[in-house]
């Protein structure tokens, strides 16, 4: 096979079976996980190709967007309902980088404590209203225009937002939207349900870019 150009083509995805061959139990395994993680259950199989959809714009995977859009429109999802859940993604996956920038200045100043996360240490993050004003202040605005109600309400929103946590692996974001979640009369099964699903996506993002190590693979 000559080499390709192009690192991702629709048509590469068909070649995802080819896992059921090469290792079946592992592949089936996952597949059944998958499909109850997605299934009707505390939160309905359209809010959850909505995290899903968030999440896949979260690990950044093209075959995880094609699928998950694809499904949650046969949903009935909105063009609207799915770019709110992007924009939660967004502020997230942003916030994660921001957030750990309050270890960036633990880390200048030279603290002599050893724990690395502590739950105060999210306070230090308003002195980059000294550090880096304007572009602080604007992020923080949007932060806020991403996460406020809009067609999906403030519980569905911190839901999304602590499935994308899960995903970047944030402590303090996991803290302070599972809390905000929990205020907004989220159950912990439904919090439990978002995270299935990030942990889905998340794994089916490895799994889908396998097919370019096939593809890479057989060249």
């Amino acid at each position: 096979m000559s080499h390709q150009d192009s690192l991702f083509k629709k048509s590469n995805f068909k070649r995802i079976g080819e896992f059921n061959s090469v290792s079946p139990e592992i592949f089936k395994a996952f597949v059944a996980f998958e499909k109850l993680a997605l299934a009707e259950g505390k939160l309905t199989a359209k809010y959850k190709e909505l995290i899903a959809i968030a999440i896949a714009h979260t690990t950044g995977c093209p075959y995880c967007i094609e699928v998950h859009v694809k499904q949650a429109k046969k949903h009935g999802v909105s063009k609207e309902e799915m770019a709110e859940a992007i924009m939660v993604a967004t502020a997230l996956k942003a916030g994660s980088a921001m957030a750990h920038g309050v270890n960036a200045l633990n880390a200048y100043d030279g603290t002599d404590d050893d724990e690395l996360y502590r739950a105060s240490y999210i306070n230090r993050l308003r002195e980059f209203t000294q550090l880096s004003g304007d572009a602080f202040k604007a992020f923080g605005s949007f932060d806020q225009q991403a996460l406020k109600v809009g067609i999906l309400s403030t519980k569905e929103k911190e839901l999304i937002a602590v499935a994308v946590a899960h995903t970047t692996g944030c402590p303090y974001c996991i803290d302070i939207h599972t809390k905000a979640a929990k205020k907004a009369a989220a159950t912990k099964e439904e919090l439990a349900e978002s995270i299935m699903v990030a942990t889905a996506l998340k794994a089916g993002s490895a799994l889908a870019h396998g097919v370019n190590a096939l593809v890479a693979f057989d060249e």
